[in-house]
């Protein structure tokens, strides 16, 4: 099993593009591998045959570095017909706590020199010594089962019963021999029952446990880390944007269908703008070389929050400093769709300097604070629209309406301090209302 990721600690075997005996070349596609954030497809990188299948589709949790398939250089694939996961060493089980260190990391190449995935296999060897785990009696013909997991010993006519009046056969106390259930057993149940159907309701399950993901386990450790270390404090604002949503609109008219531009592509921007006016936020708290640093980065690169169907993705818009708008909006748009559809390449998503999370498509959304992204040191949470009065005129005897947004800036007191978080929120704010500042 390849690390596709920094933080990857087991994967969850998806599609095998290949088949035993299938000739592979440098950067076919062999499996699609479902990573600690987003369904992958794992390159091979030399020639060669599969000979055999390890790891069969569907299982989960398997360890990095456990052998999952068996490559030869050419020759006959037979051969390997009888060949197991014992034979390759045996595997061992999956870390239980999550590893420590930053899934995201900067932008620029990582100093350990480490990349997101392997080139070969060889780098993903299992280790020889085989997992200590609770074997099976080999007297047995299958896997011991605790005594109430066992189908309950019925009679045919007993069951046949049980499932025409809905009994739950398995609650039904048998009084035939060796406690076998009866049709009378069956008919006593359900008299009973019937005289208490609170009871009977409440006997049966009013919920239901649904198995967590590796995607949603690596933001649940990474949500906690952020809280646990990170002290978060937030900075709000009530921004005008009726100029920003006249100069999109005005822009969408000119481009005649070529893009269309959204209000989040300009808040984007906007972000960029602030972060290279106020430098302190646009970093981050680093550990190095048991120094602590704080890590200044001379580019902006925005991570933009997507919910996707099995959780939040970040992917990144790099160097939005020095984009224009139509481009961040064709980046935003692309980035989003593959975050969707799970085709994100690690690259895409690991890094960012900055965070922006927006909930302005729902319209009961005015305000909320977002946890910060580490090792970053600032996210940005955005509101609906909505239209405000503003009294004009003499005595204010008239109404404008405005549209405003309400923006939360969570910042890291470690890197930012609060002065500073505040000077971040008046830059955007100034940009935002005076949108032509994004042209120059």
């Amino acid at each position: 099993m390849p690390a596709l990721s920094p933080t990857m600690t087991a994967g969850n075997i998806g599609t095998w593009q290949k088949k035993p005996g299938d000739t592979i070349a440098p950067g076919d596609v062999l499996v699609e591998i479902e990573t600690d954030k987003a369904q992958m497809d794992f390159e091979f990188q030399e020639d060669g045959v599969l000979a055999k299948i390890l790891k069969e589709s569907g299982e989960k949790d398997v360890a990095v570095g456990n052998p999952i398939a068996v490559m030869i250089e050419e020759g006959d694939v037979s051969a390997f017909d009888s060949f197991t996961l014992e034979d390759a060493g045996g595997e061992k089980a999956p870390p239980k706590d999550a590893p420590k260190e930053e899934a995201a990391e900067s932008s620029e190449p990582p100093e350990s020199g480490s990349k997101t995935a392997p080139s070969t296999l060889e780098n993903d060897q299992p280790s020889k010594e085989p997992a200590q785990g609770a074997q099976e009696s080999e007297s047995m013909g299958g896997r011991l089962q605790p005594s109430l997991d066992r189908e309950a010993s019925a009679s045919p006519a007993a069951k046949t019963l049980a499932l025409e009046k809905g009994v739950p056969i398995k609650q039904v106390k048998g009084t035939g021999p060796g406690g076998r259930i009866t049709q009378q057993d069956i008919e006593k149940f359900q008299t009973s029952s019937s005289a208490a159907p609170a009871a009977a309701a409440a006997a049966g399950p009013t919920y239901e446990d649904i198995p967590a993901s590796s995607m949603r386990k690596t933001i649940a450790n990474r949500l906690v880390q952020s809280m646990n270390q990170n002290p978060h404090y937030f900075v709000s604002s009530t921004l005008s944007v009726t100029k920003l949503l006249k100069l999109r609109q005005a822009l969408n008219t000119a481009a005649e269908g070529k893009y269309k531009l959204s209000l989040n592509d300009f808040l984007v921007k906007a972000c960029a703008v602030a972060c290279k006016k106020v430098p302190a936020v646009n970093s981050s708290w680093r550990e190095t070389g048991g120094q602590v640093v704080i890590r200044q980065h001379n580019t902006v690169d925005v991570s933009v929050a997507v919910a996707t169907p099995i959780g939040l993705m970040t992917p990144i818009v790099k160097n939005v400093d020095g984009l224009g708008i139509e481009s961040i909006s064709a980046q935003v748009k692309d980035l989003g769709k593959r975050a969707r559809d799970g085709k994100l390449k690690p690259e895409e998503y690991q890094g960012g300097t900055f965070t922006i999370s927006n909930m302005g498509m729902n319209a009961a959304v005015e305000r909320f604070t977002a946890v910060i992204n580490p090792p970053q040191a600032g996210i940005l949470a955005v509101g609906t629209t909505k239209k405000v009065a503003i009294p004009v005129g003499e005595e204010n005897s008239a109404v404008d309406w405005d549209d405003q947004i309400v923006v939360t800036g969570s910042f890291d007191h470690k890197v930012v301090d609060g002065a500073v978080g505040g000077e971040w929120i008046r830059e955007f704010k100034k940009v935002v209302e005076n949108p032509l500042e994004m042209m120059l």
